[in-house]
């Protein structure tokens, strides 16, 4: 009796506390899942998210129009580099990166939907109390999903696509303790509504070294590409 009533008080005082806009910690790793819409695209992906060195990995597998895939790419956008990365034949493409860094955080003008407690509140650890937020893309691009990071995960489809550009809606839900992420919901033209949800997130990053390029990586070429990313949705549309 005496935990449910301290459970309900501590429960209370959250929500009686307006939540703020945050940001998430600048170390984090974990996987997260996208679908979209048109059920055009899935994805699984592992992630390696870096704030202070401005430093992203994607490990990914799912399917595109019923087409299987695999993709991996090391983003670092302090050097304006991009690594493609085959460990199957020991390989990579080196790309010129021209996106900038957005960190994972809740824009200041982003307007608070709700506060939740996702399971139940009905005892101690049943239930994760969570924020959802809602705000307008911005003009330059149709795909900004995550809470100010571009977190929409794509494929390694063959040839570029084009993305019109306009203005839309997102939303994105967040702990309240942490300011980890959870899910994101996003508009594009090209599928529709995409739906990202993360799971198994961490506080840091277990083997840093995977935000390195490999051993293998270091005298690779950089090669350009007519297509500028703007994006993490059109930077992974425009593979190979």
């Amino acid at each position: 009796m005496r935990v449910a009533a301290l459970l309900t008080c501590l429960l209370a005082g959250c929500l009686a506390e307006k939540p703020h806009p945050c940001e998430s910690p600048a170390l984090l790793s974990g996987l997260l899942s996208v679908s979209t819409q048109n059920e055009k695209l899935w994805t699984v992906a592992k992630y390696l998210y870096d704030a202070l060195g401005q430093r992203v990995r994607i490990m990914e597998l799912g399917t595109y129009e019923n087409k299987s895939f695999t993709y991996d790419a090391l983003l670092l956008f302090r050097e304006a580099a991009m690594y493609e990365i085959h460990e199957h034949n020991r390989t990579c493409l080196k790309k010129p990166l021209k996106a900038d860094f957005q960190p994972m955080a809740i824009p200041k003008d982003a307007t608070l939907l709700g506060q939740f407690v996702l399971g139940s509140s009905s005892g101690p650890g049943e239930g994760l109390l969570v924020n959802s937020w809602a705000g307008d893309l911005p003009d330059k691009s149709g795909a900004r999903a995550f809470h100010g990071w571009p977190f929409v995960w794509s494929t390694s489809i063959h040839e570029p696509i084009s993305f019109p550009v306009r203005p839309g809606k997102y939303v994105s839900t967040v702990t309240e303790f942490g300011c980890v992420p959870v899910t994101s919901v996003s508009h594009t033209e090209q599928f529709g509504w995409v739906v990202t949800s993360f799971v198994n997130n961490i506080k840091g990053i277990t083997d840093p070294s995977q935000l390195n390029p490999p051993e293998f990586c270091p005298d690779a070429e950089m090669k350009g590409s007519e297509v500028e990313p703007t994006d993490f949705l059109s930077l992974f549309l425009s593979k190979k």
